[in-house]
């Protein structure tokens, strides 16, 4: 004979109806009931029955997640299986299930998220990028949808609730710190400038060097996707001129992973040729030849803190929206080297 809440809420000496607000995680009731009815739960192996329970208060229990591209590309970074990580583990703390975009063109994904939406599919949406004038963002507004943003909105912000490492600081201070070494030839290596990140990097790059008083060079800045082919490319361009830069700014780590490559390719050393300096640390950085030198952003703390700030924004509708600036940290390793 299968378990009920009555038999619950027997042992854990409450009312039906209060095992049923623990159930649905309500504020009101306090951590020792909450405790004392989730340990009657776990003695007694009773499971909530979802389903139900989505039928009769309207909600999935689930959140989608929007890729920027297609998810086989998109999982060649190790960026995204950590930020899914962080997503993940919010949302199974409040018991909460992923369901994520799979189109494979920006057509296919946009019309995934319509079905998302319109077929109730998911409670909330949590998109993993910001794009310049993104119509998926555009769409999810206009149906007053609930969805965070990993990233900041490159329109209407204060409207958004987003989260995001200032892009523009850190973009500024590791120039400075290659400027630190020396350095005044400093190449950089962005990704699509569509996306909000590479733009905020590339101005504090650029303020970076108005501030030390160097001439800017636009032959200097090359974009690329954010692929280990898209480093490969940035190096042969920027190898090619007459006065190469003795450093580079790389915006994504698996894009490093490149450049390392076909500089070994050609024969020229890190950091003794050339310094590099990256972004994501992810875990492979540090297991590089040589190890790259890579600034953290907390990949899973964005993760975590958007699916936290969906989760607010969907049992607390008309809540304001909000920012929450993740910090960034450089990790210093063996890929840069100062100069005379």
């Amino acid at each position: 004979m299968s378990v009920t809440i009555k038999d619950v809420a027997k042992l854990a000496d409450v009312a039906p109806s209060t095992v049923s607000r623990v159930i649905a995680n309500n504020p009101r009731i306090s951590e020792k009931t909450k405790r004392k009815v989730k340990e009657a739960m776990d003695y007694l192996g009773y499971h909530p029955n979802f389903n139900a329970r989505s039928l009769a208060n309207r909600s999935t229990q689930a959140i989608g997640l929007v890729m920027p591209s297609s998810a086989d590309k998109a999982f060649q970074n190790p960026f995204f299986p950590e930020v899914i990580r962080g997503i993940s583990t919010m949302a199974h703390e409040q018991e909460y299930a992923l369901y994520m975009s799979t189109g494979k063109t920006e057509d296919e994904i946009f019309d995934g998220v319509v079905r998302m939406v319109q077929g109730r599919r998911v409670d909330g949406i949590v998109m993993l990028y910001s794009r310049v004038d993104d119509r998926i963002m555009c769409y999810l507004q206009e149906q007053n949808f609930p969805f965070t943003v990993i990233g900041k909105p490159f329109k209407n912000a204060e409207t958004i609730t987003h989260i995001d490492n200032d892009n523009f600081r850190a973009g500024q201070e590791m120039t400075e710190h290659l400027l630190s070494l020396g350095h005044e030839r400093i190449g950089f290596v962005g990704g699509d400038l569509n996306l909000v990140v590479t733009i905020d990097r590339l101005l504090g790059y650029e303020k970076a060097i108005r501030n030390a008083g160097l001439p800017h060079k636009d032959e200097y800045i090359v974009h690329e996707e954010f692929l280990k082919e898209g480093g490969q490319e940035a190096v042969k361009e920027l190898l090619g001129l007459k006065n190469p830069p003795t450093a580079l700014l790389v915006m994504d780590d698996l894009m490093s992973f490149g450049v390392l490559s076909t500089l070994n390719d050609l024969g020229l050393s890190v950091p003794d040729d050339i310094s590099l300096l990256s972004f994501n640390n992810v875990m492979l950085s540090e297991l590089s030849s040589p190890a790259l030198t890579s600034v953290d952003i907390n990949i899973f703390q964005l993760g975590y803190e958007a699916a936290k700030g969906l989760l607010e924004c969907i049992q607390t509708p008309g809540k304001p929206a909000k920012r929450v600036t993740v910090p960034f940290e450089l990790a210093e390793r063996q890929s840069c080297k100062k100069i005379n």
